[in-house]
């Protein structure tokens, strides 16, 4: 009897599939679009290479800066079904915009999938969290199942949205994102029926009020709460430098690969935008393996907490990018690079975002209190907005830069010095820190 309630302890929470699907289908929209944008601006309406980076970079830091608004408009005055139903349905009417001819309606179909997505977002992510409150010793291994919902959606995008795109009719590309988020939407209204009615319930605990004006109550807030948001606002700004890097394949990677790349195999030559999908494929390969590493190694109270997994991805990163400094040094030479390097640095981003990304979503759905549940999920975003703001304005500037060499080696060097500087922080408030960390 006890080694069945042993393993029931064991077993994700029911409902995650519904949530997971609707993620897929909604990411499968994003990202097939996002892997034509750069593409489209550059090679159909002439923009330069500088000035897509532009755009590029206002669009992707909207689209996480828009969830600190959208969480604290849910927090305060909306159910979070309402939300996720109303980002919904705005991203949809955005991705049928970019389907029709036009800047206008090029632009307008920007400013709504950056406003959906701000109600969206943040409050999924906060509804998948939620469902671990019971259960928090499986919570990174869960959001990495659920970052696996992104992945698929991020590997199908590309192939689907892509290739129609640039072979086909570039409106159709954008169409096909839209149906991706239509599905999504009709997955969300029926796998949300699975879930328990409590998650949707802003109840506080009373850990997490502080209405009391006594000292008592204010010594605990500023003793438990402040210091949670305090470690939050840390791990966010340092996933700045990560996001700032990461996001180079969607624009200067994405060019790279379009420009410099030997894409022949087998005859056919593969498109550009196809390649957004080898991140999310290893990320479909390697996830699971990384989630049951998680796992097995906190049953013997050895699994890295947060900080720790930040500092290992941003060092991570930075091997990724030494292997495209090296694919760069050949490139200036004339000489097209094999795709086999390319894999490579995807492959080391792959390994670096899969300690990063989904932890950081665990991270803050654990350490924020209720009241400011989606409000703290959205600042998350909002520090990713920063970094991919400052990746595509930086991406604008790679051929003002003198060497790509020199380039792609900012990338190396940045994120070294500041997994150093992150792990120097942890070591020195590591007293202070920990029991944090280890707090329900």
């Amino acid at each position: 009897m006890e080694k069945s309630n042993e393993n029931k302890l064991e077993e994700h929470p029911k409902g995650i599939t519904g949530l997971f699907l609707t993620e897929m289908w909604e990411r499968l929209s994003y990202y097939g679009m996002r892997a034509l944008l750069v593409l489209y601006l550059v090679n159909a309406l002439g923009f330069s290479d500088k000035d897509a980076g532009v755009i590029y970079a206002y669009y992707t830091s909207f689209v996480y800066l828009t969830p600190v608004i959208g969480g604290y408009i849910t927090d305060r005055y909306l159910s979070y079904r309402f939300a996720i139903y109303f980002g919904s349905i705005l991203m949809l009417l955005g991705h049928l915009s970019l389907a029709i001819s036009g800047l206008s309606y090029f632009y307008l179909g920007l400013c709504l999938l950056a406003l959906g997505n701000g109600f969206f977002k943040p409050n999924i992510s906060t509804i998948f969290g939620r469902l671990y409150v019971e259960k928090p010793n499986l919570r990174d291994s869960g959001f990495t199942i659920f970052y696996l919902g992104i992945n698929v959606g991020g590997l199908l995008g590309p192939i689907i949205s892509g290739t129609l795109g640039e072979k086909v009719d570039w409106h159709l590309g954008f169409l096909s994102a839209g149906l991706g988020m239509a599905i999504g939407i009709l997955v969300f209204y029926f796998g949300s029926k699975s879930l328990p009615q409590s998650i949707w319930e802003k109840t506080k605990t009373p850990n997490q009020t502080y209405t009391d004006e006594s000292s008592n109550s204010l010594n605990r807030y500023q003793n438990d709460v402040m210091p949670k948001i305090a470690l939050i606002g840390l791990l966010s700004f340092f996933s700045i430098f990560f996001w700032m890097a990461f996001e180079q394949m969607g624009s200067s990677l994405n060019l790279f690969a379009l420009r410099h790349t030997d894409r022949n195999m087998f005859g056919f030559e593969i498109p550009a935008s196809i390649l957004q999908s080898l991140n999310p494929l290893m990320i479909l390969v390697f996830g699971p393996l990384v989630s049951l590493l998680w796992t097995s190694l906190s049953k013997t109270n050895r699994n890295p907490n947060p900080i720790l997994k930040f500092v290992i991805s941003l060092f991570l990163l930075g091997i990724g990018f030494l292997v495209m400094v090296i694919a760069a040094n050949q490139a200036e030479t004339g000489v097209s690079v094999s795709l086999f390097f390319l894999v490579f640095v995807y492959f080391w981003n792959t390994m670096s975002e899969l300690c990063l990304s989904p932890v950081g979503l665990s991270f803050v759905s654990k350490m924020a209190p209720t009241k400011f549940a989606s409000f703290l999920m959205g600042t998350w975003f909002l520090c990713t907005a920063f970094g991919h703001y400052a990746a595509g304005i930086l991406s604008g500037y790679q051929k003002e830069w003198g060497s790509m060499v020199h380039f792609y080696g900012l990338f190396v060097v940045v994120s070294w010095i500041a997994s150093l500087i992150l792990l120097g922080i942890y070591l020195w408030k590591k007293n202070s820190i920990l029991p944090l960390l280890e707090s329900k």
